[in-house]
């Protein structure tokens, strides 16, 4: 039989499949006729192949996939529950199903994990690591206790941008394409000119009241870096306050966080924090719809709105815990549970704070606790109610030059 005999069969092959039912969608600029027959009929099976799959009976593909989770507890492994859900879309859909929040779980599986709450009863441990030469963090899940010599599972990266009068740090999903403009950007935060004050920005509303912020990003930018898929807007969170120091007494830094999506009501035992289950990508007219041009009204909108100083009503505070001073290490001191192993300035736990501005009780557990363990390492361990996403970022904010607060 010729070669060109052959070439005829399989085209006839892939037609009479194509005519069952299969939606054969030919290819463009092919440079011979036998490369598109090729094409075409690798479509075909592919597409037949994923129809056996889809059609399996959905009690035996639940129970499937049912057990696979149940055995893939952590990472490495837990990478075939996230391939199974990659196959089609009855299996993405059941898997979507079965794979419970992170608040329940107390499991990283999907991206949109690090955007929900964490685990209730204990502290996900993670750490970040930092390249000092290219001014970016990297954020890991710790796979043992050995955090310096593990290299993890990588959940987010960080930028640091150095503005005339702010700072930004762009947080991506990819570890390398961490700028505004790539697909996988999901937050950033800003500094004010001193250093003291923060604010967290949300690449997507957290929920149906939050409002959009103009901001200094929304300059003129090249538009070969505009994707469709990218937030239509900067979303306030968060805010950090760093008390000033400027008499220089002896002490570590103070700080405050004011989580603006989150409820006091969270803390509670029988409280909800908000919980995202999937990412909202804009379409093609939010991206037309940014501003290219700087308006000097907008500068300064970001500080100037921000809940630091009053509307704190209804919103979670937390507070960093105040240390112990140890007479005979003549040190300050807290207890990280073997967590941190290097005294640093920037290291810090936060708690809850009640209305009245003094930590109870009753909120004494550590919401997010951050320190140093080496050269360029440090460990971060954070809880419900905030995600992997806030604690990185309230993390990041103790990286920052800080003038009058030390």
């Amino acid at each position: 039989m010729s070669f060109k005999s052959i070439l005829q069969e399989v085209k006839g092959e892939a037609g009479n499949i194509s005519r069952k039912g299969f939606d054969v969608k030919f290819g463009y600029g092919m440079r011979s006729r036998s490369h598109r027959v090729f094409q075409d009929s690798y479509v075909v099976v592919n597409a037949f192949r994923q129809s056996c799959w889809a059609n399996m009976p959905p009690e035996l593909l639940r129970d499937i996939l049912m057990r696979i989770e149940a055995s893939e507890s952590s990472w490495p492994h837990r990478k075939n529950v996230v391939a199974c859900a990659g196959v089609c879309r009855s299996w993405r859909e059941i898997v979507k199903e079965i794979v419970k929040t992170l608040e329940v779980s107390g499991k990283l599986t999907f991206p949109i994990s690090l955007k929900q709450p964490g685990p209730r009863a204990t502290l996900l441990q993670c750490y970040i690591k930092r390249n000092c030469g290219n001014q970016t963090y990297y954020l890991y899940l710790s796979l043992n206790q050995a955090a310096s010599n593990d290299d993890g599972k990588f959940l987010l990266a960080a930028r640091k941008c150095r503005r005339p009068t702010c700072t930004d740090y762009i947080i991506s999903l990819n570890c390398d394409d961490v700028s505004k403009g790539s697909s996988t950007y999901i937050g950033k935060l800003r500094s004010n000119f001193l250093g003291n004050k923060f604010t967290i920005y949300d690449g997507q509303p957290p929920n149906a009241r939050a409002r959009v912020t103009k901001c200094r990003s929304s300059r003129l930018v090249n538009l070969k870096e505009i994707s469709p898929r990218v937030p239509s807007g900067n979303y306030p969170v968060a805010h950090i306050s760093y008390e000033l120091n400027v008499l220089g007494s002896r002490g570590p830094r103070r700080m405050q966080c004011i989580m603006d999506a989150i409820p006091v009501s969270a803390i509670e035992p029988e409280g909800v924090a908000p919980t995202q289950t999937e990412f909202l990508y804009s379409s093609l007219d939010a991206v037309s719809s940014i501003s290219f041009f700087r308006s000097k009204s907008t500068r300064s909108e970001n500080f100037q709105s921000g809940p630091l100083t009053g509307q704190k009503d209804g919103m979670l505070v937390l507070k960093n815990k105040a240390p112990r001073w140890h007479e005979q290490l003549q040190c300050w001191c807290l207890n990280f549970n073997g967590r941190v192993t290097v005294a640093s300035v920037k290291n810090f736990q936060l708690v809850a704070s009640l209305e009245n501005g003094a930590a109870g009780q009753e909120h004494e557990n550590v919401i997010l606790q951050f320190g140093k363990v080496g050269k360029d390492v440090f460990t971060m361990d954070y809880q419900y109610p905030i995600s992997a996403f806030l604690a990185f970022a309230i993390c990041l904010s103790s990286f920052d030059t800080k003038i009058a607060c030390e």
